[in-house]
């Protein structure tokens, strides 16, 4: 909790942040965060790992400052694309797409791009706050989260198909299997030897989410263009960047829903930005008094997986600093440069290097504020994007999709699995299978199957050993009742839309 000492600390590190010195790193790790957003594949862990030796010649405090800002930035950034293009810069924006691209194609992409870009202020905030008030005991909290929570945890993640269904729970379900069929192929967790590779090397590392997300998304909306004879990027005027009051009002709750449910799960080692801006979309269409609107344009839709990618990569710099434990592969990178600059995470941080500590919580405030001040005015940039032929920018996207799909190990296959998805892409779209399931399970299936080892080596083989620790307990009876709830709500929804049909044909 917060006390005259650790709030004493934190006004220091106020003092020391606002140096000039500490201001121009803030500032260019938030530039370049955003721009690493931006572009499909890129990601902050490899920009990270790029900058790390660039950043072993400035002072650790400054050097930390950057690195964070270049986080936290690209959780802004991957939004912009994901609204205006379809394309998700992130795979954290992958919820976004959902309903920022329709609200995009009806002319509102600018004030969509602008409550993005309030809720990952208010989020990053809420979660900086967060993090000054109970770093100690959250970090204590989640230490207690051992494989059968996360087991729990992944169970009930996995009931956000029946939500993002489309309206078959059937294809849903398919395409969820499909999808961690997919993620079983590579080297199997527990006994290191390849599986479905079928002789061919290159599938002994497994399949990249990276090249799967840029095929199913990027290169399928290329297609999809050619097929509809597309002339603009986006049909439709963007419309103001400043939302309207309306709009506020709807996205203000999502907001706050969307960054609690982020920082609190962003506490959990593994539990990434993507499956925190997932289960924040599927809580707002499970509160909505309007459910069937989201997919078509809902701005809640919008607000409330911004906000939690957002305050999740916040959260993660806490389990960090307090214990040394990352909970994200960019957070790991930092976990090395904290060692490299000669820091050893872990409650003797506090103690010892405490005006590094408070002037790196300090800059996240800074760094919110920059990446608003930035983005706002930055959007005419992006939705310019918008009113370039589509001609000029197929091609565009395309050369940046090979770039992004063969950077992340470089290599090739990745690019032709890119390709390849992008053609199957296209034909879910047009046939109506949704893909969402597909990615959601590609992501938790490692998770989901090494949870599953280790609490079947926990529990001598037995998978009532889950019943039988409280928390678990409690996570599953969670996902029954999410479960029963989601199966109402899409039942509704598939009433409802089915009324606003017929009443269209009667008025037809």
């Amino acid at each position: 909790m917060l006390t005259i000492e650790t709030l004493q600390l934190l006004l220091a590190g106020f003092a020391t942040a606002f140096s000039l010195e500490n201001l121009l790193m803030a500032f260019l790790g938030a530039l370049i965060g955003t721009f690493v957003g931006v572009l499909p594949g890129l990601g902050p862990t490899s920009a990270i790992a790029i900058l790390l030796p660039v950043t072993t010649v400035l002072e650790p405090t400054q050097g930390m400052i950057m690195l964070a800002g270049i986080y936290y930035g690209a959780m802004y950034g991957g939004s912009t694309t994901a609204i205006l293009l379809n394309i998700p810069g992130e795979l954290s924006s992958v919820p976004t797409c959902l309903d920022g691209y329709p609200l995009a194609r009806l002319g509102k992409g600018g004030p969509a791009l602008g409550i993005s870009a309030i809720a990952s202020f208010v989020a990053g905030v809420v979660g900086v706050i967060g993090l000054v008030f109970f770093a100690p005991l959250l970090a204590d909290q989640a230490l207690k989260f051992g494989p059968p929570e996360y087991f729990a945890l992944m169970l009930l993640a996995l009931t956000l198909m029946v939500s993002l269904s489309g309206g078959s729970l059937l294809k849903s379900f398919l395409m969820g299997a499909f999808g961690y069929a997919l993620s079983l192929v590579g080297l199997g967790p527990s006994s290191g030897m390849p599986r479905f590779d079928y002789g061919f090397s290159s599938l002994v590392g497994g399949l990249d989410m990276i090249s799967i997300i840029i095929g199913l998304f990027a290169i399928t909306e290329v297609l999809k263009g050619i097929a509809e004879k597309r002339r603009a990027t986006v049909v439709g005027k963007p419309g103001s960047v400043y939302p309207q009051k309306a709009d506020m009002k709807k996205s203000a709750a999502p907001m706050l829903r969307g960054g609690l449910v982020g920082f609190f799960l962003g506490l959990l080692p593994g539990c990434s930005a993507a499956i925190t801006a997932f289960l924040a979309y599927d809580l707002e269409k499970k509160v909505s008094r309007q459910p069937e609107k989201f997919g078509h344009g809902a701005i809640e839709g919008v607000a409330a997986p911004e906000a939690a990618n957002n305050a999740t990569s916040s959260a993660g710099f806490i389990p960090l600093f307090s214990l040394g434990i990352p909970s994200s592969p960019p957070l790991a990178v930092l976990l090395a440069g904290l060692m490299i600059y000669g820091l050893t995470p872990g409650p003797v941080l506090f103690a010892q290097h405490a005006d590094f500590v408070w002037t790196v919580i300090a800059s996240m405030f800074i760094g919110n504020m920059m990446l608003l001040v930035l983005n706002l005015p930055m959007v005419w940039l992006w939705v310019k994007l918008t009113r370039v032929s589509f001609g000029i920018m197929a091609p565009v996207i395309l050369l940046l999709c090979t770039i992004g799909a063969y950077s992340v190990r470089n290599s090739m296959f990745d690019v032709w699995i890119a390709f390849l998805f992008g053609g199957l892409g296209y034909l879910f779209v047009k046939y109506k299978w949704p893909v969402v399931p597909l990615i959601l399970c590609f992501i938790l299936g490692p998770l989901l199957e090494e949870s599953f080892i280790q609490t079947m080596a926990m529990g001598s083989g037995s998978l009532g050993f889950v019943l039988s620790r409280p928390l678990s307990l409690a996570i599953l009876l969670a996902a029954v009742v999410l479960l029963i709830v989601s199966l109402l709500l899409n039942r509704r929804t598939r009433q409802r839309l089915h009324e606003e049909q017929k009443k269209g044909v009667d008025v037809a």
